[in-house]
């Protein structure tokens, strides 16, 4: 029996200084399980591995350092050849809703 081909994730496109870039709709969330014996760049690797080009974060939830180091990794390891190839999504936490705290939370989430 032929294995099954893997489910079309549905995109959508947006527009990009360089024409026009497709985004898968879902992406694997990196908050943190208090549980889980994984760690988030482990997950995030393995994610990669297995197709995933979308995930999302929030410094809130203290991992966005380890998805950049599975990101990282992943280029090292040729799994990607470019950065380029993924989205990673974020949040501006409410407390850092005020015109004095928005620049410095986003340069803290693209460290």
């Amino acid at each position: 029996m032929a294995a099954a081909a893997a489910p079309t994730v549905p995109e959508i496109v947006l527009p990009s200084a360089t024409g026009q870039r497709k985004m898968p709709v879902m992406g694997l969330g990196t908050a943190p399980e208090a549980t889980s014996k994984v760690t988030t760049k482990d997950a995030v690797l393995e994610a990669i591995k297995q197709g995933y080009r979308h995930f999302d974060a929030a410094a809130a939830y203290g991992v966005e350092q380890s998805v950049g180091e599975a990101i990282a990794e992943a280029l090292k390891l040729g799994l990607i050849s470019s950065r380029d190839e993924l989205f990673v999504t974020s949040k501006l936490w409410v407390t850092d809703n005020h015109p004095q705290l928005i620049v410095p939370a986003l340069q803290k989430s693209l460290k």
